[in-house]
């Protein structure tokens, strides 16, 4: 009999599962859930307001897709849960939580639904920045070898920087909590009863090492001495590898979803990272660029380099046997969401609707008739702040060339061209430093929906961008996980690269560069790094300045 597996996947605003055909890979449902409180960034349920750079999410949302996803992609697709052998799921990552000893959040106890630091940390929550400030500055100090592994810089969306903020601002929560989890290990612990970390989040996003641990004690004590144990009272050092078994759907996970008590569920996985079985990458040399609300660079190597600016190599970080890197960009659909919201005319909200499509695919049309260059535009794409090569959550957006002339479909373009110009700036950071980038992979909602996007990446970076095929990457490549936690006795795989070959998929149709449009796009991105270094090197003091002026608006607010 056919056999299948349950991929979970938890992004920024919603939850989505597929139900997947372990043996051909066929996806025979899929389901998604917007989360109730979406991302709390202005104020808490309570209606107390939040601070510049907050992003908070509640947990609650998601035993909510738990409870709702599963049972719909039952449904949907007919299949029994007797025949679904295993589960697995992915996260944003580093979305941190405080919590019980018992797994119960601290934002569920009534004393605490009125404290910000009491709820999950979002992985764009950037209000711990002057925390990871100084971290980075005392590292430096101090010539911490871990350092260098993540590009010179530890970001304000990783653990340290935001457990920091809590004991610093709230240091009652800080005392409270037994432990601060990722959301994706909390997640797999509702489902299995079993309290595991995994390898993926805690190297990427926990300074973690496979040989070397966490950072030492001495260090973490020179930030803060009351940060000195924080490791061995707070986190855990018992670290799981990626493509492993967490444990096995419970009981009470059985009656909240739907599935047989007994079935496997794979360790957590992060969001972007988990999906390159989904489109059948299996070695080095293979970038891997999933394209959603923000951007996600991984690549694998049999070597471990150091390069400036990425976010992290982490030994067996991504599938084992490889070292894996990751390289981001903070803001790409949000800058596309951002635009349609806020600077599109009502004339063309209008003639969308009047045709019968939306604005994302009205503006697309108009910005695919301009040639490369003609809008006369270049966008600086941080509009969230610069995560690689700069490191620096504080520098923020910028388009050159606006003339009375621009019109809307102009900007959309500039704003695409913009996030290609990242991608590739990263391309090659990476090639500088002894980590190859032969082929290059695209995954996400936006690859798969938007022509344009896909063919001025290939032009700008003159490679060929091949796409990644399911309705979902993400939630498939966590299907793939489920099925090796199931294991080849359930009917599911040992080995992930088989999984993936047997179940990934790709699109058929690739983007290959056009060469009078990439010879154009090699003079405008020379033109690029140069507004990239002055505003991001030599003179980023202009855009922090500005910031500055909105943060002390905001002053005297949570």
């Amino acid at each position: 009999m056919s056999k299948y597996t349950i991929g979970l996947d938890f992004g920024t605003l919603s939850g989505r599962a597929v139900l997947i055909d372990v043996v051909t890979g066929e996806e025979l449902a899929s389901v998604s859930h917007d989360y109730a409180h979406g991302v709390i960034d202005r104020e808490l349920p309570s209606g107390k307001k939040l601070s510049l750079d907050w992003a908070l999410q509640h947990p609650q949302d998601y035993l909510e897709v738990l409870s709702t996803v599963i049972p719909a992609v039952l449904k949907q697709s007919g299949v029994s849960a007797l025949d679904v052998i295993g589960v697995g799921l992915d996260f944003t990552a580093c979305s941190v939580l405080p919590i019980k000893a018992d797994g119960t959040p601290l934002c569920f106890m009534d004393k605490y639904k009125d404290e910000p630091h009491a709820y999950l940390k979002l992985w764009k929550h950037h209000a711990a920045q002057d925390k990871a400030n100084k971290l980075n500055e005392m590292a430096e100090q101090r010539g911490e070898k871990w350092l260098s592994r993540y590009g010179g810089k530890i970001s304000s969306e990783w653990i340290f920087p935001k457990i920091w903020q809590v004991l610093d601002e709230a240091p009652h929560i800080y005392d409270e909590a037994d432990y601060f989890i990722e959301a994706s290990d909390w997640t797999v612990w509702q489902l299995t009863g079993v309290h595991t970390r995994n390898a993926c989040t805690a190297g990427f996003k926990a300074i973690w090492h496979k040989q070397d641990g966490y950072p030492d004690q001495e260090f973490l004590k020179s930030l803060d001495p009351r940060l000195e144990n924080v490791v061995e009272d707070k986190l855990s050092t018992d670290i799981t590898p990626i493509g492993q078994k967490a444990g096995e759907i419970t009981k009470k996970a059985a009656e909240l979803t739907g599935l047989k008590e007994g079935t496997a569920v794979a360790i957590a996985h992060a969001d972007a990272h988990v999906c390159f079985p989904a489109v059948k990458i299996d070695g080095p040399g293979k970038m891997l660029d999933i394209i959603g609300t923000s951007s996600c660079h991984l690549i694998l190597s049999e070597e471990e380099h150091q390069v400036p600016g990425i976010c992290g190599v982490v030994e067996d970080g991504i599938v084992p046997g490889f070292f894996s890197y990751e390289a981001g960009q903070n803001c790409v659909g949000d800058i596309f969401g951002w635009f349609i919201d806020h600077c599109v005319p009502a004339e063309y909200h209008e003639q969308a609707k009047n045709e019968g499509v939306s604005i994302h695919e009205f503006l697309t049309k108009k910005a695919e008739k301009l040639r490369a260059g003609e809008n006369g535009l270049i966008a600086l794409d941080w509009w969230n702040g610069n995560r690689s090569t700069l490191v620096d959550v504080d520098l923020t957006g910028m388009i050159v060339g606006l003339t009375l002339q621009t019109r809307a479909e102009d900007i959309y373009r500039a704003l695409i061209e913009g996030t290609a110009y990242g991608t590739r700036k990263i391309i090659e950071t990476f090639r500088n430093n002894g980590v190859p980038v032969n082929e290059f992979f695209a995954s996400g909602g936006i690859a798969q929906k938007n022509p344009l996007v896909m063919q001025v990446y290939a032009d700008v970076i003159n490679m060929p961008v091949k796409v990644g095929g399911g309705s979902q990457g993400p939630a498939l490549a966590s299907a793939i996980f489920g099925a090796v936690a199931a294991g080849s006795e359930r009917g599911g795989y040992d080995d992930v690269f088989e999984a993936g070959q047997a179940m990934g998929k790709l699109n058929d149709k690739v983007y290959y560069p056009i060469p009078e449009n990439t010879k154009v796009y090699d003079s405008l991105y020379r033109e690029y790094e140069t507004l990239y270094h002055y505003f991001g090197v030599e003179f980023k003091g202009i855009m922090k300045r500005l910031k500055g002026l909105r943060s002390n608006e905001a002053a005297g607010v949570v």
